[in-house]
């Protein structure tokens, strides 16, 4: 089967329905909504996960901001 030439107009109105659809299906684990899962993860693929917060410093190293005021003369 050929790819769909769709301009972003009818890209948008698929998208739309699929959301709708899934949104509103009875059985959400049913074949037929995985597949329109699938085929919406085509048309708008999803966006990317914001990247998680950097790792806590182990306990007994200093901040920054500790080290900062510990310099600064009073």
């Amino acid at each position: 089967m050929p790819p769909l030439d769709l301009d972003d107009t009818e890209r948008a109105a698929l998208v739309v329905l699929l959301t709708a659809e899934i949104e509103t299906t009875r059985y959400p684990l049913s074949p037929r909504t995985k597949a329109l899962r699938a085929i919406l993860a085509k048309l708008a693929p999803p966006t990317p996960r914001p990247e998680p917060f950097p790792a806590p410093k182990p306990v007994g190293a200093p901040s920054h901001v500790l080290a900062r005021k510990k310099r600064r003369p009073r």
